[in-house]
């Protein structure tokens, strides 16, 4: 029951009431115990006049110190977490209690020894510091001795100042049941030194074996300086562990005090990229859009929802979205009205198929920039109804851009995709030939007509990895379409703040590449976010090899080999030169692909091979896609190799 009530917290208010009585106590007891050492342990000794002397100052010395352990703070500090600050308090305060103590003495009295004062001031600070520190000494062996039966064996990754925070809230914490076990830093000589007792056992190379020795199952990385790519290479071992894995917040938030354990998050996918969130060029996004009408095409969707987001943040006159779906459309004017309640905000339901609709909305609004996100972009089911795909994208991007122009859009930005280079989907070819639409634009017009290329955006919908963790939720399992195939990935507030610094280099025609960084597997995907969730591959949860789906490809290309690569002032902006065709030969063959796309002909695949020479309705090329894949891994830097030199490392 009394360890029931020290881990509820319902201690406190006994606790205070006990404190003030244990001090009075103690006070008294220096006072008195201090005489008698003075003494020589002999009572009979002590001088009459001191001992009456020390009788008549009893109440007057307890009250006065008292009042100064109040102004000290000594009944309001939580001593759970009590440091050497709080010491250096109690010693303050014994000091300065004993010297207003021997002061009044000599006040009143002619005559009073002098070692007596110093007798007493120890013992004041060694009786009023150990009541404090005792307290937090029993809820430490409480700690260590009274755990429940989830109790978690937990390994420390960091001996730093973040380390030793998280070692004093997880011990100390009422609510958290952990046994630290050991801790882990790379930096040499923290080895075999200790904090709280707890040995740091060694660096990055001890955590596999130590997570078996201790049973680890669950593993915090308390470093929240270290960088993305030092993260990543630890949670990249700790995924070969048992452990659940936690992280700390960024340093930000443990300078600013609010990295405590509430605080605390699961490591999540973002962490096993291994490299910096992406920063843009904030001023360069504010000169262009600050002030003006800006349009967002499927402004609901996950992509044009955060463009919506950005772009509201820099001050625009007024922002249209426009979606074709309802629901989402309605989220993001809810958001954006409780978030920026100064907004111009418009929010129109239209289809960009429709062309009367889009030339009545830009006669109205004369918007200066468009976002053009709306689109289909599901691979499987676009095969499957490639009509739709190429009414959509090919000609929804068309008479968007056919109004854009005619009502004099200063500049126009498509959301292109990696799976335009040299497509084997009709998703990814009526993306190219959504590119070829503006590029001939841009010849004929004043509007400034841009594509911007990227790969997939983590979080997304319809993305890997919401439907990995849904597969995972419901027990598996989780299916993987080839052990080889790779993507490239971006969070979406990092490609969206690209697209509109892109907008920015924008002068027409350019068909920009975001740099996605490395390609990450599929499989690890699915693998590390198992281990994340607490789950064991192959025992736990199932990894299902579907096979690739008509369409899909082992690998995506960012650029064709023709288009070449030209940098911008972001290092992770390129601009694709623009592949050169006969526009009237496209434009011929776009009105055929209209004609079949709307008469709904089975074999509408066969023109956009004509439209797109490097597109081909056809199996998916394994073997060759193989050898291109390890061509790419071979100038990227083979990861699975990494992996292979960091387990041998390890053992």
């Amino acid at each position: 029951m009394f360890s029931r009530w020290i881990r509820d917290g319902k201690f406190s208010v006994f606790f205070r009431i006990m404190l003030v009585i244990l001090d009075i106590i103690s006070i008294n007891l220096s006072s008195y115990l201090a005489l008698l050492i003075r003494f020589e342990l002999r009572w009979t000794s002590i001088e009459p006049e001191c001992l009456e002397a020390v009788n008549r100052m009893c109440l007057i010395n307890t009250a006065g110190t008292m009042l100064i352990f109040l102004i000290f703070r000594l009944y309001h500090s939580l001593w759970r977490y009590a440091s050497i600050r709080e010491l250096v308090n109690v010693l303050l305060a014994c000091i300065i209690s004993s010297v207003v103590h021997i002061t009044s003495l000599f006040l009143y009295y002619r005559y009073f020894t002098k070692s007596y004062i110093i007798i007493y001031m120890m013992l004041l600070f060694v009786f009023i510091a150990l009541i404090r520190f005792s307290y937090r000494l029993t809820r430490h062996l409480f700690s260590m001795y009274s755990h429940g039966d989830d109790t978690r064996n937990t390994m420390i990754i960091g001996a730093g100042e973040a380390g030793n925070m998280v070692m004093n809230e997880l011990i100390m914490s009422n609510r958290l049941d952990a046994r630290i076990k050991c801790i882990i830093d790379d930096d040499k000589a923290k080895k075999n030194t200790y904090i709280h007792g707890v040995k740091v056992i060694g660096g990055r190379e001890c955590i596999i074996e130590a997570a078996k020795k201790y049973s680890i199952n669950e593993i915090i990385i308390a470093m929240p300086a270290a960088s993305r790519k030092t993260i990543s290479e630890f949670v990249e071992i700790c995924r070969h562990t048992t452990g659940k894995l936690k992280i700390l917040p960024g340093m930000y938030q443990f300078v600013n005090g609010e990295a405590t354990l509430d605080k605390l998050r699961n490591v999540e996918i973002e962490d096993l990229l291994g490299r910096e969130p992406v920063k843009v060029d904030i001023n360069s996004i504010i000169n262009y859009v600050s002030g003006k009408v800006v349009l967002v095409t499927g402004g609901g969707g996950s992509i044009g929802s955060e463009l919506c987001r950005q772009v509201a943040a820099h001050s625009p006159k007024r922002l249209i979205i426009l979606d074709i779906y309802e629901n989402n459309a309605y989220d993001i004017q809810n958001e954006l009205k409780h978030d920026y309640p100064g907004l111009d905000l418009v929010v129109l339901i239209a289809s960009v198929r429709n062309t009367e609709r889009m030339d009545s909305i830009f006669a109205k609004y004369r918007p200066d920039i468009v976002y053009h996100a709306a689109a289909h972009k599901h691979v499987p089911l676009m095969e499957d109804s490639p009509n739709e795909a190429i009414k959509n994208n090919v000609f929804g991007t068309y008479k968007t851009a056919l109004a854009a122009n005619k009502y004099g859009t200063g500049k126009f930005v498509l959301i292109s995709t990696d799976k335009a280079v040299n497509p084997t989907n009709i998703m990814g070819a009526s993306k190219r030939i959504c590119e070829m639409v503006l590029q001939t634009f841009n010849n004929h017009s004043d509007t400034e007509f841009v594509a911007v290329r990227f790969g997939n955006v983590l979080g997304s919908n319809g993305s890997v990895i919401p439907l990995f963790r849904k597969q995972i939720e419901a027990g598996g399992p989780v299916t993987v379409t080839h052990p080889d195939i790779i993507r490239y990935f971006m969070t979406i507030e990092e490609a969206v703040s690209l697209v509109l610094q892109a907008g920015a280099y924008a002068k027409g025609g350019e068909i920009f590449v975001l740099d996605m960084g490395e390609p990450v597997k599929i499989m690890d995907l699915a693998e590390n976010l198992i281990r994340l969730s607490g789950y064991r591959v192959g025992e736990d949860i199932e990894i299902k090899i579907t096979g690739l789906r008509p369409g899909e490809k082992l690998y995506e290309e960012m650029l064709m080999s023709e288009e070449g690569l030209k940098e911008t002032e972001n290092s992770l902006i390129h601009i694709g030169k623009p592949l050169e065709f006969d526009e009237d030969k496209f434009l011929d063959w776009l009105d055929r692909l209209y004609e079949y796309a709307y008469s709904e002909r089975d074999d509408i695949k066969s023109v956009v091979e004509q439209i797109v020479p490097t597109y081909k309705e056809k199996d998916v090329d394994v073997k060759r896609d193989r050898q291109i894949l390890n061509e790419q891994f071979k100038e990227i830097g083979d990861r699975e190799a990494t992996h292979k030199k960091l387990a041998g490392f390890i053992r």
